[in-house]
């Protein structure tokens, strides 16, 4: 049966379609006969404890020059018969956190919510990897910079970050001596924001992998991002290069450490950013890459986590 699948995602006139795995998963959800409609941005509400939406019917297509049609904006009441798609990019603001308490009272009404509202609270992407330490490189989190400035010393060579970015964003690599490492831990710390410190991980030359997990079940291929020129970070919003690979044994082996807990709450699309051996990152938001991978390799991501939507709303 068509379902009605709702999009709640940044603008859809500023995308760029070759790379957006939201739009993948549009233009999946039409295939397949599914009714879209478009979220406006910042039109989440509640009216009377109901969860309800600015939207609009939404058409598109795969043509860089005009990918999308929108119908009429109009109250939507969330309800059984419903995927939502929560697929607006960090960072995690307030605003995005109360857009996910209404998505919850959504989901009390009937509607699937992918990723489940309660998981996108729960899991900061750059702490969930913590979760599961035996995948994870020496960490700390903090917010004193005698602590952080003792963390690189030990290792030598660290990465320095703060919790709510993305895309690379005030990312910095720090030596031990460096005679930057001060101003940079003022930038990260300032007046008592957490900052993760990673050993540095030289194998980063080799790209940053991005490991999609559908329904708990990992993608065969990765996709990973060198990094360009004197640049060391791997993200595409960074200039890097995305080359696709087979997924090997040991990102499979940090996929089986991961998978089950993500499926358990609900998080039925997550992308796990790996370096080397190492877990970096577990990304619950709007995890990206379907795009890249499927064109390298002749694959349908977008259809495999409508097959287990349809499969849930189904069951």
């Amino acid at each position: 049966m068509p379902l009605d699948v709702v999009v709640v995602m940044d603008p859809i006139g500023s995308i760029k379609i070759a790379k957006d795995t939201t739009f993948a998963l549009l233009l999946e959800a039409q295939r397949r006969g599914h009714r879209l409609h478009y979220v406006r941005p910042g039109g989440l509400s509640l009216r009377d404890g109901r969860a309800v939406a600015q939207a609009a019917p939404l058409a598109v297509k795969d043509d860089k020059t005009g990918w999308f049609t929108l119908g009429e904006m109009a109250e939507l009441a969330f309800g059984p018969g419903q995927a939502v798609l929560m697929r607006k990019d960090p960072p995690f603001d307030d605003q995005f956190l109360y857009d996910t308490h209404i998505l919850s009272i959504a989901q009390g009404a009937g509607a699937l919510v992918v990723n489940d509202p309660q998981g996108l609270r729960d899991f900061n992407e750059k702490l969930a990897a913590l979760l599961f330490p035996q995948c994870c490189p020496p960490t700390l989190v903090s917010r004193d910079p005698a602590a952080l400035k003792a963390f690189v010393a030990e290792h030598g060579e660290a990465v320095l970050k703060p919790l709510d970015g993305m895309g690379g964003r005030s990312i910095f690599r720090a030596h031990a001596g460096d005679s930057n490492l001060n101003v940079i831990l003022e930038t990260l710390v300032g007046r008592g924001n957490l900052t993760l410190a990673q050993r540095f991980i030289p194998d980063i030359k080799e790209g940053d992998k991005r490991i999609l997990l559908v329904d708990g079940v990992p993608v065969d291929y990765v996709l990973a991002r060198i990094p360009q020129g004197d640049e060391f970070r791997g993200n595409l919003a960074a200039g890097g290069r995305g080359e696709g690979r087979p997924i090997s044994d040991r990102d499979r082996w940090i996929a089986e450490q991961v998978a089950p807990e993500m499926k358990r709450r609900g998080m039925l699309f997550v992308g796990l950013d790996v370096i080397g051996d190492y877990l970096t990152e577990v990304n619950v938001t709007s995890p990206t890459c379907a795009r890249e991978l499927d064109a390298q390799f002749g694959l349908n991501i977008a259809g495999l986590l409508f097959d287990a939507i349809e499969s849930r709303m189904q069951g």
